[in-house]
């Protein structure tokens, strides 16, 4: 019984681990899309989106079914919780990918302006590599890495205060940029929601270690 289960919970994170890196690879695709103002690379990314929600629907429903049969206990089912938990913020942070993604073909033919683009293309990088994190994190049970998350969450908030100021400079002294300048602060606000999500991921990190559910936020 403690093989198959073993074996069970190995399918179980190695899905967890490929949702994540399936995330990071939609965050990026998403980002570099806008600023290249790829329309096809970012329908593409919204005729897939299901592929993600797809992947979380299945993993929800192995978690269930280990709890079932199984009926794990201690760190066995604080894993399992971690991952049916951390399985729904990974599935939100694709769908912010998919509004990005959705930026790009609104903004289209747009005046634009190529200081913010740079800009969002730093704090798209960034973003992607706090995904990257957040998964290395989990793989690894780190918990002091699954805590360094929220630095990063604070730099990217950061990134889109300024982005903000910019765009609404921009708008006063050039209302064609209007529709560009209204995406540039959508799309720093989905990045920004990427990380509160894997924020909330590293938090389910450090309860699979310690059994503590807390509040990366209130800790700094």
């Amino acid at each position: 019984m403690r093989r198959l289960f073993d074996e069970e919970l190995d399918e179980l994170d190695n899905g967890f681990t490929e949702m994540g890196i399936l995330v990071s690879n939609v965050v990026q695709q998403s980002v570099d899309a806008f600023i290249n103002h790829d329309r096809q690379s970012a329908q593409a990314i919204i005729d897939n989106d299901h592929k993600i929600n797809e992947r979380e629907i299945n993993l929800e429903s192995k978690s269930f079914e280990i709890i079932a049969l199984y009926q794990p206990v201690t760190s066995d089912l604080r894993e399992v919780v971690t991952i049916l938990k951390a399985v729904s913020d990974l599935e939100r942070a694709g769908d912010h990918a998919r509004n990005i993604a959705h930026a790009t073909i609104e903004v289209k033919g747009n005046t634009r302006v190529a200081e913010i683009e740079t800009q969002l293309a730093e704090m798209g990088h960034l973003t992607t590599d706090m995904v990257k994190q957040a998964i290395q994190a989990y793989v690894d049970k780190d918990e002091e890495a699954a805590k360094a998350l929220v630095t990063v969450n604070d730099q990217l908030i950061e990134y889109r205060d300024r982005i903000m100021r910019a765009s609404y400079n921009e708008i006063a002294t050039d209302a064609d940029v209007l529709v560009a300048a209204m995406n540039y602060n959508n799309v720093a606000a989905d990045l920004v929601r990427i990380a509160d999500y894997l924020t909330n991921v590293g938090e389910w990190i450090v309860y699979l270690k310690t059994g503590q559910i807390i509040e990366l936020k209130l800790m700094k």
